[in-house]
């Protein structure tokens, strides 16, 4: 199958590593970086594989730099981290090829639809307390949650990693920040997995990936100092800001229809 690729001036490619930039602050602080990058992509004109594909490729990066950040500073429960990284991994392999098979005419609206739906379960989470639990099986939850978000980050992408705080959150008590890095595990593998189906099946655009890559790596080390040093408050806070701009900017769209 073969994709148009849009001619890009410079300024919007600045514009794009912006962006990204943003993205991977957002992203590692709460989650849902990928609401900002995947319409911006679509924005440019991408059609929906090539920009699902190079979301990825450029994500990937940042997904790397925020979990070594959380990683160094003891952000992440060392005891969870193999079995939410083969969760992951195995996940997204299965989400990216049911993606690369589907006809991407009918994409676009699938995709703002799902992030609509992404942005109403996330808009909850701000409401939610952490009371620490023990799961009578706890490792076969948290595998079971690390093969469902891989899945839905390898067909989709955008919301995954806010959706797996939340996750972690209702299923093991942890505190929104422990929350977050425990995510990023999870999220990495994922990541890596769909970047590798994506690249194999030629859906990124390496020439506007590497360039938001970039952006994207700076973005997510800065955001995950923030996080572990600001606390649960400030992930509260960023989560419910892109929540609301989220929101604004599809109704909107659907508004100008």
């Amino acid at each position: 199958m073969t994709h148009e690729i849009p001619a890009l001036a410079p300024w919007v490619l600045a514009l794009l590593v912006l962006v990204g930039f943003a993205a991977g602050i957002v992203d590692a602080i709460g989650g849902g970086g990928g609401l900002l990058t995947l319409p911006a992509l679509l924005g440019v004109g991408l059609d929906p594989h090539l920009a699902l594909g190079t979301n990825k490729g450029q994500a990937t990066f940042g997904a790397v730099s925020s979990a070594l950040a959380y990683w160094r500073r003891g952000g992440i429960d060392r005891e969870r981290a193999p079995i939410g990284f083969l969760g992951g991994l195995i996940g997204a392999v299965l989400g990216a090829l049911a993606q690369l098979a589907i006809d991407p005419k009918p994409l676009r609206p699938i995709v703002f639809g799902l992030l609509v739906g992404a942005a109403v379960l996330l808009a909850v989470r701000p409401t939610l307390t952490s009371k620490p639990r023990a799961p009578t099986s706890p490792r076969a939850l948290l595998g079971a949650i690390a093969v469902a978000m891989g899945a839905y980050d390898g067909f989709f992408g955008p919301g995954t990693g806010t959706l797996l705080i939340l996750a972690f959150v209702l299923a093991f008590g942890d505190s929104i920040t422990r929350a977050s890095g425990n995510a990023k595990v999870t999220n990495l593998a994922s990541n890596v997995a769909s970047f590798a189906t994506f690249a194999l099946g030629g859906t990124i655009v390496w020439k506007v990936a590497l360039p938001m890559a970039v952006g994207n790596a700076i973005g997510a080390h800065i955001g995950a100092r923030l996080a572990l040093s600001k606390g649960d408050r400030f992930v509260r806070a960023v989560v419910l800001v892109v929540v609301a701009g989220l929101l604004a900017k599809v109704g909107w769209d659907f508004v100008k229809r």
